[in-house]
């Protein structure tokens, strides 16, 4: 197939290609077994087991979308989540290049933005605006914790 207006051949996505082998699932019984096996071995944990193990996985899943997140942000996404926090667009301009500034753009400037707030008693609105009159209440902000 060509494209009408560039009239160069189109690519087919990736995984779409004639030469694409079909994905082998694992069959029922072997699927059956599996989940069998794995209840009988929750079947042995504790409440308590139970919860710290659902937890341990919970971590466990969610540390690379974690570490994503914190090394895949941008000014701008930063700024589009200040504007959904009710924080307006010029004064998010100004809160997010302090908070970029200061090396804290990779925790989130909302969570920034929450932690000054809770730190000195404020509703987000004037933690922003705090933030943008006095980028010095960001240093230490995440230290021992």
């Amino acid at each position: 197939m060509t494209d009408s207006t560039a009239g160069s051949p189109l690519t087919p996505a990736p995984g779409e290609g004639p030469d694409t082998p079909e994905p082998t699932a694992p069959d029922s019984a072997e699927r059956t077994a599996r989940m069998n096996a794995r209840v009988e071995e929750l079947a042995t944990l504790s409440d308590e087991e139970l919860k710290t193990r659902f937890w341990d996985l919970t971590r466990q899943m969610m540390t690379p979308v974690v570490d994503l997140a914190r090394t895949h942000t941008s000014p701008s996404i930063e700024r589009s989540v200040l504007l959904r926090m009710g924080i307006d667009s010029v004064s998010s301009h100004g809160v997010v290049d302090a908070i970029a500034e200061a090396g804290l753009l990779g925790k989130g400037a909302g969570h920034v933005v929450l932690k000054v707030g809770d730190k000195y008693g404020l509703d987000v609105r004037d933690a922003a605006a705090r933030i943008s009159e006095d980028p010095s209440v960001l240093t230490g902000l995440f230290e021992g914790k």
